[in-house]
């Protein structure tokens, strides 16, 4: 069902803020976890990144939807944005080459959204009172009512998500005769992140989140991949598991944002629940091996522990948010083994960290002399 422009709908928070607004996409109700984005563009790859689910996403651009939607800007086969706040949402978009409308767009994925809503103000609010659980409805207006669902929603903190927008059958890319063969082990693997393997001449695999190693080996990979995705990663334990497990092959290791968390899980340092996480695609980081700096497309909730990973003698931090400092990336000592916790593939985004990736192809070279 669309919406009409005269449509009412409410936001309400955790701790009680209220928002009044106009109800765009889907008519309903739905919850979820607050966060917000600070890029002004890429929406819809935004939306359909699955580190994303389960969560009520607010876009800081004032205008979201002014561009409208076409059927290649996604990274992955469906919307997975659990909800979505704007100032204003547009329903006229101006992009010749464009598919259709974003309310079009949101109404087929099924997704409730808010517009009219100062967002500026809102994203305050977040950035000083932290993460919290939040509900949209353009069906039920009463308030009390709302705060009995929005009791009904469980915390981030402790969820686990990958397993739920992982594939559910292993598929493959890219040249089957290719030199280079990398296994892929999906928590949420964003579309872009593959196409940056096979266009340098990899062949991968990618595997559901809980596929036997014994299966992932028979693919005979040259190194594999620990991929992004939502939730928190230390209810992971299958995942944490296996990167334990695979690192012992001593084959080249990359891991991206929950491949950077289970990495670091794996080797005994533990992560937290960030105040209210980085979400967009202008956060500095330094390369501390190299002394760059890079300006990246970030979204995570959670951290690795930086005083952990500073007593930690096996291992050794490589990139620093210039923000807050907090850790952006590790190498694992003695062991062809790294991540980082921002999106080197970036889409949307600066490509200032793809370099990264002709890293672990040519790890994976080295380590097959």
């Amino acid at each position: 069902m669309a919406n009409t422009s005269s449509s009412q709908a409410i936001l309400l928070l955790e701790d009680g803020t209220v928002h009044y607004g106009k109800a765009f996409g889907k008519i309903g109700t739905t919850a979820g976890e607050i966060c917000f984005n600070t890029g002004m563009t890429g929406y819809q790859e935004v939306f359909t990144d699955p580190s994303y689910y389960g969560q009520i996403l607010i876009m800081n651009s004032v205008h979201v939807g002014n561009y409208g939607v076409k059927e290649e800007d996604v990274e992955s086969g469906n919307v997975k944005i659990r909800g979505l706040i704007g100032r204003n949402l547009e329903e006229q978009y101006s992009r010749l080459q464009a598919n259709g409308s974003l309310q079009d767009y949101l109404v087929e994925n099924n997704i409730v959204a808010i517009e009219d809503v100062d967002t500026r103000s809102l994203v305050a609010h977040v950035r000083t009172k932290g993460a919290m659980n939040c509900i949209i409805s353009s069906e039920i207006l009463d308030l009390e009512q709302l705060k009995a669902e929005l009791a009904k929603v469980p915390s981030m903190d402790g969820l686990e998500l990958a397993s739920q927008v992982s594939t559910t059958e292993a598929y493959e890319l890219g040249d089957p005769n290719a030199e280079i063969r990398i296994a892929v082990m999906d928590y949420g693997v964003k579309r872009n992140i593959l196409r940056c393997m096979t266009d340098r001449g990899a062949f991968v695999k990618v595997f559901p989140a809980k596929t036997p190693l014994e299966e992932v080996n028979n693919f005979k990979p040259d190194g594999y991949f620990i991929s992004n995705g939502p939730g928190d990663p230390a209810p992971m334990d299958y995942a944490i598991t296996a990167v334990k497990t695979l690192m012992e092959e001593n084959k080249p290791m990359f891991g991206i944002c929950l491949g950077h968390q289970l990495l670091a899980l794996a080797n005994g340092i533990p992560t937290f629940k960030m105040h209210h996480g980085h979400r967009g695609l202008n956060h500095p980081v330094k390369n501390l091996v190299t002394g760059r700096c890079e300006i990246s497309t970030q979204n995570h909730g959670f951290g690795v522990d930086p005083e952990a990973v500073k007593k930690a003698d096996h291992i050794e931090i490589t990139h620093l948010n210039l923000n807050d400092h907090s850790i952006e990336g590790i190498r694992v000592k003695g062991k062809p083994a790294f991540s980082v916790q921002y999106h080197p593939e970036a889409t949307p985004g600066p490509h200032d960290s793809r370099y990264l990736f002709d890293d672990f192809i040519q790890l994976i070279r080295d380590s097959k002399k």
